[in-house]
Parts: C-alpha cells; sequence; structure tokens
C-alpha cells in the first residue's frame, strides 16, 4: 500500500499568483487581489475568494473581517518561499546538492532558443514557468 503523498509546500501557480499580489499590497480585499490579477487572467470573484481561502487554511496568509469583507495579508515571506523552493528544487533534481544545482546553472543550463524549440516540440506550457 502506497502512503499518501505529503502536502506540498509550494502553493499551486493561481494561489502563489494570490500570494504575489499580497506581497505587492501588502493586504488586500478579494476584489483587490482580483484586480491586480486581472491583466494576466480573468477570474471570477468568488475563484479568488476560495483561492484565497486556501492560503488562509494553509497558513500561507492571514485575514481579518473589515466591516462586511475581508481583508488578507501574507503570512509567508516571498524570500521563505524561494527558499522552499530552491531546497525542493535541489532535493528532486540534484540529489540535495546544492554544487550540483550551481554547477548546473553555470556550465550546463539549456540556452533559451534550445529551451523554447524543446518545449514546442514536446508542448510544454512555458507561460507556467
Amino acid at each position: 500500500m502506497r502512503k499518501p503523498a505529503r502536502p506540498r509546500e509550494i502553493p499551486p501557480p493561481l494561489e502563489l499568483e494570490c500570494l504575489k499580489a499580497l506581497w505587492t499590497r501588502g493586504e488586500a480585499n478579494v476584489r483587490d487581489v482580483r484586480d491586480f490579477l486581472a491583466p494576466k487572467r480573468q477570474l471570477a470573484y468568488t475563484t479568488v475568494m476560495t483561492l484565497l481561502d486556501r492560503l488562509v487554511r494553509k497558513g500561507a496568509a492571514g485575514r481579518r473581517k473589515q466591516g462586511r469583507a475581508f481583508v488578507y495579508a501574507p503570512v509567508l515571506s516571498r524570500d521563505l518561499l524561494r527558499r522552499v523552493a530552491v531546497k525542493e528544487l535541489v532535493d528532486s533534481f540534484f540529489d540535495g546538492s546544492g554544487d550540483k544545482l550551481l554547477a548546473y546553472l553555470r556550465n550546463e543550463a539549456v540556452s533559451q532558443p534550445e529551451y523554447e524549440a524543446v518545449s514546442q516540440d514536446n508542448r510544454l506550457d512555458t507561460s507556467l514557468l
């Protein structure tokens, strides 16, 4: 029997976009976050509300009542989440070795034109990267 997968510490892409809005604004209500995301993504008000509620449940954001609405604020700092993401990358792809990651970045990283050619051949969605 397989063990259940451990929860991922890095928020999924849409939740991360909401966190970016909170990092930029400091505090925001649902409408503010929705407006922040609007140039890239047109999301329903209720979708943004659900994403922010998930961030609160996961401990990545906090909220307080202001009038009839909630105001959300980031709990996780951008720097902390970057460190978690880099650690996950190093552990998953570089056998836990930061030196291997640095060597890869210095010597073996695929150039952008080569990456774009590979991603088109394999139909990868590079907009999420």
